[in-house]
């Protein structure tokens, strides 16, 4: 089995989606999460910030990262577990740095997922799972609570 992470960088209710190129022995010229297999002695998230700046050149802000799920295909040797993550925030701009892998790179609103060709059927559900943007608190917003005040 294959045990792979892939993550979902979501701005204004869009995601990255990155192209498999036809050459791609699995799931070729779909389209698909960036990411890739986790190394021995990685944890999920470290893999999923090495995978970011090795495919995208973009560096993960890991408190803005959540876990949103997990995704399979395949079977026997050809299996593959795919741990999903939602990346509301990560610094520089996404660009495709590894042409031999994917073709092209997209920001794809994702209310139009389904439209596409994609590796895994079920991820218009997922990613339509996650919260409305404006409800998500910004990661630079400060946390305050408010204190009675006194007479």
């Amino acid at each position: 089995m294959h045990v792979v992470v892939c993550g979902a960088l979501v701005e204004n209710g869009a995601v990255l989606l990155v192209h498999r190129s036809p050459t791609r022995r699995a799931y070729p010229d779909l389209w698909d999460l960036p990411g890739g297999h986790i190394e021995a002695g990685e944890s999920e998230l470290q893999a999923l910030a090495r995978e970011m700046h090795e495919e995208l050149g973009v560096h993960v802000v890991a408190e803005s990262s959540s876990r949103l799920g997990d995704l399979h295909a395949g079977s026997g040797e050809d299996a593959v577990h795919v741990g999903v993550w939602q990346i509301r925030d990560w610094v520089g701009s996404p660009t495709n740095r590894a042409p031999e892998e994917h073709d092209d790179i997209a920001w794809v609103g994702i209310s139009e997922l389904g439209g596409l060709p994609l590796v895994f059927g079920a991820l218009p559900a997922l990613l339509r799972s996650l919260p409305e943007p404006d409800r998500l608190p910004r990661p630079d917003e400060a946390r305050t609570t408010a204190s009675p005040s006194g007479p």
